[in-house]
């Protein structure tokens, strides 16, 4: 309308131009009609589509069984390029990525070198189904032997996935001659003065009639020989041995088989073990104030490590001294046991306390709750946690433990507390600790708030089948609070015995004479072969302390020397440790088909074999499964949000005011 009032029926415009009014109209009219359309907040819907191809993902074994057939090199070069053929000819219609799997954790590494020593599938089909959920997953390739050694059955693991396996089948299936050290069954600690046994499994493959001498030794001294008479084409024997602990310290033996004439596979010929023989176990005390299904869950995990005695009674019913004992664990506190908690300070031995029935008078920390009020909290691993390592699996597995019961309130914690597991309420990560540790004038102790830790040991079996995270979380927390405190300047931490597959880490802390962490001078360590060879490193400084990474070291034994100057004092640590051969990947080298066929059917894929790549490529192409994904997104934008209409608008204006200027009777 005032488009109209201005240009129509404005009496001025009798001597302009009919086609410049019809245009400034026209300007006028669509600037008015943006600016009233902003006003009415109008939105705007715009649907946008994403087309994802399916991905193909190429999983190949890195495992060293993979290149102990006679057709290696023809893996290594002409296998690998046709591969790499294949997998650009389908990235046409795919998108294709590589992975390498065998000992440990997937790898993203194009080329495989063959050097892995154990195989787990089963971890392969979990991380691609973690790593790659909700994603366009057309099918999963997997070039293997069918060996496994390590982790479950990935039969179990497959079936759980929602798109076709395609094994490509390598190494050889056909039955040969031979011998074989399968398993050594021993103790991994011994106490001085006992005696302990050993158990080696022996297997016979198409060698009926013959014999064989299974010998075992010590420093190349020969410790004990037995003569096995093979009756079976398949044939499988134990032999035991038993030994007398008589020296302290790292004690390792050889065990060795004859060779036979016609054996093909010699490899698993011999094995070695590892004997940590101590001085004497460490005592510890199981308190209660009633009978709990904590009770068993702690006392199976702190026996398992085999380093421990534990005694366990009731708060009530016991009245033995308590000097004897490393650790007091005290399961639902009360006020019971206030009288064990103060003895345990007077002692200055350590104690835990586990389930406490109230928050009153915990050692490390205050709480202010409400009387009958909990939360049911689940776990998540402080990454700031120091005090000793755990492992991987465990750190994630954290994030799986079933919710406990845990006090509700205000939770404030004391100088010189290390939190090891925090409570997740709902989707909320907190800072209110489940298991911390604290250090009192030189005592050390340990809390864990909460009511249901049977059931963490629990859900470690029905995940792994086997409890062997919480054990290594109670037999950690053990150590670390039993472990008498150095009070050197210098002091260095190693492992004694190492898998050859694993990283070897060394740590080390530096005091000054008022027993504050120091990294100024520089902490080196020499390290000596069993030929005499040495090797020079240097530790790398963190926060407050050292770190050795060596890497992977080849298996032997190995004994190193640290050095330090500080205080005006040299300071020297010695120590020695063990890198442990693996020996899965030489035991059985006879391909298992049946194992990927049994995958590939259970999935709705198929079996092929290295020569049947154009078979897998057309099979690939014409799965009508295997499809693109087209993803919708909405998108609402209001009106006003959309820049180019402002300038439209200020264009339009400014135009309009130019040719009214230009006709001044407008």
């Amino acid at each position: 309308m005032a488009s109209i009032l201005l240009y129509y029926k404005n009496k001025k415009n009798t001597d302009v131009p009919k086609k410049v009014v019809y245009f400034l109209f026209t300007i006028r009219f669509f600037s008015i009609t943006i600016i009233t359309l902003f006003l009415l907040s109008i939105f705007l819907k715009q649907v946008k589509n994403e087309t994802q191809n399916p991905i193909i993902i190429v999983a190949i074994d890195n495992s060293s069984s993979i290149v102990m057939q006679k057709d290696s090199l023809e893996i290594k070069k002409d296998f690998l390029l046709k591969l790499a053929n294949l997998k650009n000819s389908i990235s046409k219609n795919f998108e294709v990525k590589s992975i390498l799997f065998g000992d440990k954790s997937v790898s993203s590494l194009n080329e495989p070198n063959f050097n892995d020593k154990e195989t787990d599938i089963s971890n392969l089909i979990s991380e691609i189904d973690n790593n790659y959920s909700n994603q366009n997953i057309g099918a999963l390739v997997i070039i293997s032997d069918g060996i496994y050694n390590k982790g479950s059955n990935p039969l179990y693991a497959a079936e759980k996935l929602n798109f076709p396996i395609y094994p490509i089948a390598l190494g050889d299936t056909s039955e040969i001659r031979d011998i074989a050290i399968l398993k050594i069954n021993h103790n991994q600690v011994a106490y001085l003065g006992n005696s302990f046994p050993a158990e080696v499994i022996v297997s016979a493959k198409n060698f009926k009639g013959k014999e064989v001498a299974v010998s075992l030794f010590q420093n190349q001294i020969e410790k004990g020989k037995q003569l096995v008479k093979i009756n079976s084409d398949n044939f499988l024997a134990t032999c035991n041995f038993t030994f007398n602990a008589n020296t302290v310290g790292l004690l390792k033996y050889n065990v060795k088989v004859s060779v036979l004439e016609g054996e093909k596979n010699t490899l698993n010929n011999q094995q070695s073990f590892v004997v940590d023989v101590i001085d004497n176990k460490e005592k510890i005390l199981l308190l209660a104030t009633a009978p709990h299904p904590d009770i068993a869950a702690i006392k199976e995990a702190i026996i398992n490590s085999t380093s421990y005695e534990v005694e366990y009674g009731l708060t009530t019913e016991f009245k033995k001294p308590i000097k004897p004992y490393s650790l007091i664990i005290l399961h639902g506190a009360n006020s019971n046991q206030h009288p064990i908690i103060n003895e345990c300070k007077i002692n200055a031995i350590p104690f835990w306390i586990i389930n406490p029935s109230s928050s009153d008078n915990l050692q490390g920390i205050k709480i202010n709750s409400a009387i009958n009020k909990f939360n049911d909290a689940e776990a998540y691993f402080n990454s700031a946690f120091g005090l000793f390592n755990l492992s991987d699996e465990l750190k994630k597995f954290t994030k799986e433990l079933p919710a406990i019961k845990t006090f509700f309130g205000n939770y404030v914690l004391g100088n010189g507390t290390n939190v090891l597991i925090n409570q997740r309420i709902g989707s909320v990560e907190t800072q209110n600790p489940i298991l911390f540790f604290s250090e009192i004038n030189g005592l050390k102790n340990g809390v864990f708030i909460g009511d249901g830790l049977w059931r963490w040991r629990m859900r470690d079996f029905s995940e792994h089948t086997n409890h062997n995270l919480f054990n290594e979380l109670v037999s950690k927390s053990v150590q670390y609070l039993s472990v008498k405190s150095d009070k050197s300047f210098f002091r260095v931490s190693s492992p004694k015995t190492i898998n050859e597959n694993e990283v070897v880490e060394i740590e080390a802390e530096v005091y000054n004479k008022s027993y504050e962490l120091i990294t100024e001078p520089d902490v080196v360590l020499t390290l000596s072969n069993s030929e005499g060879k040495k090797f020079n490193y240097t530790f790398g400084k963190t926060a407050n302390s050292y770190k050795l990474n060596m890497g992977q070291l080849p298996f032997g034994e190995y004994k190193y020397e640290a050095k330090v100057k500080t205080n005006g004092e040299l300071f020297v640590k010695h120590g020695s440790l063990i890198v442990k051969e693996i020996v899965s990947e030489k035991i059985n080298t006879v391909a298992n088909h049946q194992l990927l066929f049994s995958m590939a059917s259970r999935t709705g894929g198929k079996l092929f074999y290295r020569n049947e790549l154009d078979k897998l490529e057309s099979a690939l192409i014409k799965n009508e499964q295997i499809k693109p994904i087209t993803y919708s997104q909405n998108n609402t934008t209001s009106l006003i949000d959309l820049k180019w209409l402002f300038w439209l608008i200020l264009i339009f204006l400014s135009i309009e005011w130019y040719f009214r200027k230009r006709y001044t009777s407008i």
